[in-house]
């Protein structure tokens, strides 16, 4: 039979402290925008879930597609202008 105290290093070797490095909380902040728009988006659509959507929640619905879109395209051209600049994306 083989013992695991000789694997145990391996194992915990890098211990996971459970909170998010300062790279990953700066990418959060960045996608933050286009984050909220999409909780937007999904309200409005939670709001027509139990009932026909009225005109006032089909403009409702196109204005949080638009902020999705328009969340979308600011981090597009972000990550590609920094690309080109040579920063990390």
């Amino acid at each position: 039979m083989k013992s695991i105290a000789a694997l145990q290093a391996v194992v915990t070797a890098t211990p996971f402290d459970g909170e998010p490095s300062d790279a990953e909380l700066d990418a959060i902040e960045q996608e933050m925008p286009l984050i909220l728009a999409e909780v937007d988006l999904l309200d409005a659509h939670i709001m027509t879930i139990d009932r026909p959507a009225t005109e006032l929640d089909n403009q409702r619905l196109r204005r949080a597609r638009r902020r999705v879109m328009a969340a979308r395209r600011n981090l597009t051209n972000r990550a590609a202008g920094l690309a080109q600049s040579g920063g990390v994306a």
